[in-house]
C-alpha cells in the first residue's frame, strides 16, 4: 500500500520472492497489469533458500485520480504456477 501520491509520482513496490522448495526457482514472466504497471525480476533461477525480487513501477500520471489497485501477474515453476501481487495507492491531483 503506497498510501496517498500526487498524480505524476511514480510508485516502486519491491517483493522478495523467497525459494522454499528443493529445487531452482525460475521466474518465466513478470507482467504488469498495464502500460502504467512496469515490472522487473530476478532472471536467473533462484536456488532453494535463497531469494529474488521482483520491482514493480507504476506511473501515476497514466492512472486516474482516486483509489488505484493495480497488479503484476508472476509465472514460475511452482504450484499453482501463477501468482499475483497488488500494489495499492490513493493517487491525488496537484
Amino acid at each position: 500500500d503506497a498510501g496517498n501520491v500526487l498524480k505524476g509520482e511514480m510508485i516502486t513496490a519491491k517483493f522478495t520472492v523467497k525459494n522454499t522448495g528443493d529445487y531452482p526457482l525460475w521466474l518465466a514472466e513478470v507482467k504488469g497489469s498495464c502500460s502504467c504497471t512496469v515490472a522487473e525480476y530476478t532472471e536467473d533461477p533462484i536456488s532453494p533458500g535463497e531469494s529474488g525480487v521482483v520491482t514493480a513501477h507504476v506511473d501515476t500520471y497514466k492512472t486516474g485520480a482516486g483509489a488505484i489497485v493495480k497488479s503484476v501477474r508472476i509465472v514460475a515453476n511452482t504450484d499453482p504456477s501463477i501468482t499475483e501481487v497488488v500494489i495499492r495507492a490513493n493517487v491525488m491531483r496537484k
